[in-house]
């Protein structure tokens, strides 16, 4: 399990997944307390942390009194690495489902008592220790200024058709979701993508390869867009949505025609020394009460269907259709098996 996902990101789409009923066990008293007051979690930086920290973070603390200390994404390495040497410091993890599934594969987390979630309230049912608590969803991005309606392409075989819409393109650096987003493009129906076709993949590569530029960071997904340096690209629908906010620069569209949704999960980490409070933090984060703050900070789709129907009419706007049957889930547990493999190709391929 030697180098996973680093590359992948996070946040915004589809209504529901995962949400914990906060049942009198977890939150009716502080006897239980655990092994201290505090409980350790991974979170990604930037804005989107210091919106959870205002959202979750000190909500639970003031709530329960216990702390959250929060450290930077730890990758999988690290993971395996504490799990080998027994020194396991983080409580909670928090990361994308590929990851997720991949740690799971690995024997890495706790198991979580199933009898904690409101199944009802959930589109993405819950494993056996993991929880989906976030989705969010890649999609088609342009300059609305320079490219009007009819004038850019929405869907990805749109994306690939440099005939009908000229202009350069750019996609992420990284092989998840991409390949998808390839195969889609070529008329690959959704249910049909998995296992993924490398080999039609790569041939619609080679057909906008001279045409394309891959974007080594999420950022760079926007700022190549708003600088002009290319004309249609993939982005995440969160990042698109604050470009139109004051003072962010141009900004920019969002196609909810066709996307890839991708998730963010919830684990506890195999010999978590605050395993109780770990469990506490993890049924509050999955509040509706509670997701509904936090996604009324950040353009990502909760896990709650509840939540989701609290959220605020401008928030709404950056949320898709969970009916649209052009939409495509990543698979987690195809890319937990195959990531290692396929990542290889797929720098092989960038370097021909």
């Amino acid at each position: 399990m030697d180098k996973r996902f680093t590359e992948i990101s996070r946040r915004t789409l589809l209504a529901g997944s995962a949400t914990l009923v906060a049942a009198p066990m977890v939150f009716g008293s502080r006897r239980a307390a655990a092994n201290s007051d505090s409980v350790t979690m991974c979170n990604y930086g930037g804005s989107y942390q210091e919106a959870t920290v205002k959202a979750v973070y000190d909500p639970f603390t003031k709530e329960t009194g216990i702390k959250v200390n929060i450290i930077p994404f730890p990758g999988l390495d690290k993971v395996k690495a504490m799990q080998v040497t027994g020194n396991v410091d983080i409580d909670v993890w928090l990361g994308g489902g590929q990851d997720t599934a991949a740690g799971s594969k690995g024997g890495f987390w706790e198991k979580l008592d199933p009898a904690l979630f409101d199944v009802q309230d959930m589109v993405i049912k819950p494993k056996s220790d993991y929880v989906t608590f976030e989705t969010f969803l890649l999609g088609l991005a342009w300059d609305p200024a320079k490219y009007g309606q009819g004038k850019h392409p929405a869907t990805f075989a749109e994306f690939f058709d440099v005939k009908k819409f000229p202009g350069r393109r750019m996609l992420r650096k990284a092989p998840v979701s991409s390949l998808e987003i390839a195969l889609l493009g070529d008329g690959v129906a959704p249910k049909d993508i998995y296992p993924l076709d490398l080999n039609r993949a790569f041939r619609v590569f080679d057909r906008i390869k001279s045409n394309t530029v891959w974007a080594h960071t999420n950022p760079q997904t926007i700022s190549l867009l708003q600088t002009g340096e290319v004309d249609f690209g993939i982005s995440y629908a969160g990042r698109v949505k604050s470009t139109t906010e004051p003072g962010a620069g141009v900004p920019l569209a969002f196609s909810f025609e066709q996307n890839i949704i991708n998730d963010d999960c919830l684990a506890i980490v195999k010999g978590a020394p605050n395993k109780e409070n770990a469990i506490k933090l993890i049924a509050y984060y999955l509040q509706p009460e509670v997701q509904a703050r936090l996604y009324n900070l950040v353009a990502v789709t909760p896990g709650s269907k509840k939540a989701a129907a609290m959220l605020s009419p401008e928030m709404r706007k950056w949320q898709p259709d969970p009916n649209n049957a052009n939409n495509r889930f990543v698979d987690n547990d195809y890319w937990a098996e195959n990531y290692n493999a396929v990542s290889r190709r797929f720098q092989e391929w960038l370097m021909t």
